[in-house]
């Protein structure tokens, strides 16, 4: 672990960072994928608002 030595001799620990890499771009399959998983939370989403709303007896 890396260590620094502040003004008045105190000691400061730092926790060691990860190496940094640049993301990838996502490819097409991965956008459809996004695209399903978006649209499918939309609708479970919707759904359980309907439910809760007749639940409730709501018009």
């Amino acid at each position: 672990m890396p260590y620094t030595t502040e003004e008045g001799g105190r000691l400061n620990n730092f926790a060691r960072e990860p190496q940094m890499y640049q993301a990838e771009p996502p490819t097409p399959s991965e956008k459809r994928n996004f695209l399903f998983v978006g649209i499918f939370g939309a609708v479970v989403t919707v759904g359980a608002i309907a439910v809760a709303v007749f639940a409730t007896g709501a018009s």
